[in-house]
């Protein structure tokens, strides 16, 4: 039976056949604007709490910030710890999961660092 989770290009093609299913996947968790920037954040901060992420992250709304930190968490990225009391303190961090993602984000960084233009307008990517 042939693998389904493998695409293949025309065989006129000579290309090798490739498992796209792991790139997705790994996409599908950290894809979008704001889910790479929360871990970011929480990367650079290790313990964040909402409001600070808000603050930091600058244009997310509520509705965008709970839901992306929700989808997080639900993927075992993120961890929410919350303290009793009114109101409660909750606090963000990076599960041992999300951890394993930061040389990824490093690199991005370093390519970032490496290939910056010289005349680029700094208030443009600053949020």
């Amino acid at each position: 039976m042939e693998d389904t989770t493998q695409k293949e290009s025309a065989s006129a093609d000579g290309l090798v056949p490739i498992n796209i299913v792991p790139f997705n996947y790994a996409v599908s968790l950290i894809g979008g604007k704001w889910k790479m920037q929360i871990l970011f954040w929480l990367w650079k901060n290790d313990v964040m709490r909402y409001s600070e992420l808000k603050r930091s992250l600058g244009g997310v709304t509520h509705k965008m910030l709970s839901a992306k930190l929700k989808e997080l968490e639900a993927d075992g990225l993120v961890v929410r710890h919350e303290y009793p009391g009114v109101p409660p303190k909750v606090e963000y961090y990076l599960s041992d999961l999300g951890k394993t993602l930061m040389p990824v984000l490093q690199a991005i960084c370093n390519w970032g660092h490496e290939h910056i233009p010289e005349d680029i307008d700094p208030a443009r990517y600053s949020q």
